[in-house]
């Protein structure tokens, strides 16, 4: 694929200047007039932004489809999940060839049983260019079926209810919730989550009759605190339904026994400043994962169901300073421990009855293992979930008893040429400024040679003590079968090396965050791996913040960036409390009403920081209907890095007119999205099939 000349133009944003002041500091924005998706200005700009992008990668469109039909190939269309079991029901979702939403099925007593299906999103999604199903309850006599469907993609979901015997929909419909619902032990009355109309903060949970007037349902709960979001479910052993409200570093918990739904919910143990918990029920027991006490990586505490204030509660599993405790899976006669230590998952299997204490082998230097689903309180099997870099993922059964692993599935790669012996994955440790060891999760095609020529995308994400574990990809194949390396690097402000790796890479450590990228970026080119002309780097939402910022810092160290979804213009967005989502974001970044947190933000601000000066190659993708960053950020970044770069590198925006953070809802559709992202990539590299 040659590089071609583009003679067109990029379209060239007008300019309207907006003095923004605070703490005596003046910002201009120029571009600040783009904040409208009502303005037909904005509209028109953005589609301009479309074409350009089409015209300078019209060369690649035929790559573009190859590529989409390479990695559509490899995905099994007519494919179903593994069948879990709950209250004597057997549930499973699947895909038909050559249609792109799931159906939701199930069986009576047994797999053999007569299929029924509850939900054909094929059907459902006729006439939308955006559908999405969520949040599907179960009554507890198995006759009803809470459900919730987006239309938009600003994940504000109508619940509805359908009568599982007539296939009929109840006339009840509650519109901009967050899609989940729980049903009380009566069979007729619904818990729900609603959301502020402007922020889409979830902060009031409502109680609905069925068959009454929605405009009738009872406020049982308001979170009048804009940084919490509230939220509610019912416990596994399916005594209580709980209310729970959650900031960055705060949690409260409500109780209320699901037989009782007319009665007052009860405070577990109210919020406590950076006192964090989440509870499980067993027997006459309350189980807790918590920081109390200063257990950084947190512990597991017990209370009575009767006395559940924080005094009573007693140690089960004491705070480890190596382990972080990610979560806990409770069954009739064990507890399940999911752990991280040294980075990678432990499972850790508990009797009851004292007589067992262990660990599931795993064997590999970089893999995932998570719990699956576990909805059966009285199984006697764990299902849990494993993959690699170079492993499918398998779905897998473990039985308490025998202690026999069962395969349920191991995930297909179709088209005939996936070999895992053919690629190979290891963990690699950069040095940080600080002398910090920071890990890197690697894999590639065997034979490459470390002569600084590989291709490297290196990707991460780095917020929220979200951690990107080292996942296999059936996509990412299109890249290691051309020549990349695919480095996942695991950054502070993740929680991979448990909970103090997020303390020191949030706040007023952030920049750890994006200083460990780019020294995990120079480790890749003094070892060899690559070298500058062949390094490229990716992120999304959070981490297009991390590229923002990286390719201000350090623009030199790459020939291409993609930023997905990119949170950049962080000091006027976290100012805006309006803006979906804000307020609840300052235990993240900090509140820059206060002035020190003001000047530490703007220091690494993206679209606050860009100058005068060469960038790499760029691309930028986002949304319309985005909730979560929303596309002005993207929109403005793009402009200003139009007006003051100086350089000729491409510097290409795609905006889906129609979706929001996720992307497009069809299964295959997102396919075209990392089409494109890999043509742009491949275009840089000089590969063109």
């Amino acid at each position: 694929m040659s590089e071609t000349t583009i003679t067109v133009n990029p379209p060239i944003a007008k300019k309207i200047e907006k003095t923004l002041e605070k703490h005596g500091d003046i910002r201009i924005d120029n571009y600040f007039w783009m904040n409208d998706r009502e303005d037909e200005n904005v509209i028109n700009h953005l589609n301009k932004e479309n074409e350009y992008t089409s015209l300078v990668l019209k060369h690649t469109e035929i790559f573009q489809k190859d590529l989409f039909e390479e990695m559509k190939g490899r995905i099994k269309e007519d494919d179903s999940s593994v069948p879990y079991k709950l209250n004597g029901y057997w549930y499973i979702t699947k895909f038909e060839k050559g249609k792109d939403y799931p159906i939701y099925t199930r069986k009576k007593d047994s797999l053999q049983a007569e299929e029924e299906i509850i939900f054909d999103c094929n059907e459902m999604a006729k006439g939308y260019s955006y559908f999405k199903l969520g949040g599907i309850a179960i009554s507890p006599d198995n006759t009803m079926a809470s459900f919730a469907v987006d239309t938009v993609s600003r994940r504000q979901y109508t619940i509805q209810i359908k009568n599982l015997k007539t296939g009929e929909l109840f006339s009840d419909k509650i519109e901009n919730t967050t899609g989940s619902s729980t049903w009380a032990n009566d069979n007729k009355t619904l818990f729900y989550t609603k959301k502020d109309d402007v922020t889409l903060r979830s902060d009031k949970i409502y109680k609905h009759q069925l068959n009454t007037d929605t405009s009738k349902d009872i406020l049982v709960y308001h979170e009048k605190d804009d940084t919490f979001n509230s939220f509610v479910y019912k416990t596994k052993s399916k005594k209580y339904i709980v209310i729970g409200s959650s900031s960055t570093l705060t949690s409260e918990y409500r109780i209320l026994e699901a037989n009782n739904p007319d009665g007052e919910f009860k405070v577990f143990q109210e919020r406590v400043r950076e006192l964090e918990y989440s509870i499980a029920h067993y027997n006459d027991s309350f189980y807790i994962v918590t920081n109390k006490d200063n257990a950084t990586n947190f512990k597991l505490q017990k209370t009575a169901e009767s006395n559940t204030t924080k005094e009573n509660w007693i140690d089960v599993l004491p705070h480890r300073n190596d382990v972080l405790l990610e979560d806990i899976e409770i069954f009739k006669d064990y507890l399940v421990v999911n752990e991280r230590q040294n980075g990678l998952n432990k499972i850790r299997i508990i009797s009851w009855n004292g007589d067992q204490d262990y660990y599931l082998p795993f064997h590999s230097e970089t893999y995932t293992a998570n719990l699956g689903n576990n909805p059966d309180f009285n199984s006697e099997e764990l299902r849990y979930n494993y993959n690699g870099l170079t492993t499918p993922s398998s779905v897998i059964d473990y039985n308490f008893k025998t202690k026999v692993k069962t395969i349920k599935k191991e995930q297909e790669v179709l088209g005939g040429k996936f070999n895992k012996d053919n690629y190979e994955s290891k963990r690699i440790w950069a040095t940080a400024k600080d002398g910090v060891k920071i890990p890197m999760s690697i894999v590639y095609k065997k034979g490459i040679k470390l002569n600084g020529k590989n291709p490297v995308l290196q990707y991460a994400y780095g917020s929220y003590g979200s951690t990107i574990d080292p996942y296999f990809s059936t996509i990412r194949l299109s890249l290691l079968d051309r020549g990349f390396i695919y480095a996942i690097s695991h950054i502070r402000g993740g929680e991979y090396l448990g909970r103090e790796w997020y303390e020191n890479g949030k706040l007023l450590t952030k920049m750890n965050t994006f200083t460990d990228f780019i020294d995990c970026s120079k480790f890749l080119i003094e070892e060899n791996y690559t070298s500058a002309e062949h390094l490229y780097a990716m992120g999304g939402s959070a981490g297009g913040l991390l590229m923002g910022t990286v390719i201000n810092l350090n623009p030199e160290l790459y020939k291409g960036v993609i930023a997905a979804v990119p949170f950049v213009d962080v000091v006027t967005t976290m100012l805006d409390d309006t803006i979906p989502l804000t307020t609840g974001e300052y235990d993240e970044w900090g509140n820059p009403n206060e002035k020190k947190y003001y000047d530490y933000m703007k220091s690494y601000s993206p679209y606050d920081n860009v100058v005068s000066k060469n960038y790499p190659n760029l691309l930028v993708t986002t949304g319309l209907h985005d909730s979560q960053v929303q596309y002005f950020e993207p929109a403005k970044w793009v402009a200003k890095l139009r007006e003051l770069k100086t350089d000729n590198n491409k510097l290409l925006f795609h905006i889906d007119m129609e979706a929001g953070h996720g992307g497009a809802s069809g299964r295959f559709e997102s396919l075209k999205e990392v089409a494109l992202e890999y043509a742009f990539l491949f275009d840089l590299e000089g590969i063109d099939h």
